[in-house]
């Protein structure tokens, strides 16, 4: 029952967002890379609202940018406040380590590569490890900027190219599509929950 109640909400709150254009971009932007993981929404959001606008391709991709990088941004300040401490009690001790060694290697590409893979590459735990290694602010927000500027870029310029074929599935389609999308929001949303719960009974002295 609470699943259904959040798919419902999930449909609801997508719906909205669609309709509110380049601003619901931005809102789902900053979710999905902060505080809850929102798997595939952004792409399939700036996809449906390029081809449905298909001129305005451009504006969307610079929207669901901007989006991602205010979230993506949250984390980082986060993160960095709370210090490697603070991932190490999310991510598994191994994981950690491989993203330590990868920002040590690379740094700059370790934060715009994760920005242009799609999912399912996990992308928040490299906005994580970014601030608890007190990695360079401009620095991450310019590979932010590039590698999250690429990607949706190429996503709504595919939606602007293939708008007609795009719209035609959709209107067949739209319920199911917007099923799956509200079904993946409420999963992030359940998880988020979890997390936090978990988060906040090990911090409980009463729990101990």
């Amino acid at each position: 029952m609470h699943f259904h109640a959040h798919a419902l909400l999930a449909m609801t709150t997508l719906h909205w967002l669609r309709r509110m254009g380049g601003p619901g971009l931005v809102l789902l932007g900053i979710a999905d890379s902060s505080i809850i993981p929102l798997t595939g929404s952004m792409d399939v959001l700036t996809i449906l609202l390029a081809a449905h606008h298909r001129t305005w391709w451009p504006y969307y991709a610079l929207m669901a940018t901007l989006g991602s990088i205010l979230g993506s941004y949250i984390t980082y300040s986060l993160a960095k406040k709370g210090g490697k401490q603070a991932l190490e009690r999310r991510l598994p001790r191994d994981r950690i380590n491989k993203i330590y060694k990868k920002f040590e290697e690379h740094g700059f590409l370790a934060v715009m590569v994760p920005a242009v893979l799609p999912p399912p590459f996990p992308f928040v735990p490299f906005l994580l490890a970014a601030g608890a290694m007190q990695y360079a602010r401009k620095k991450f927000l310019g590979a932010l900027a590039v590698g999250r500027g690429i990607r949706f870029s190429a996503l709504a310029l595919l939606g602007s190219i293939y708008g007609r074929h795009i719209t035609r599935f959709f209107s067949q389609y739209y319920k199911p599509t917007l099923a799956v999308l509200a079904i993946l929001v409420a999963a992030g949303l359940i998880v988020f929950l979890i997390q936090y719960l978990r988060h906040r009974g090990s911090h409980n002295p009463a729990a101990a």
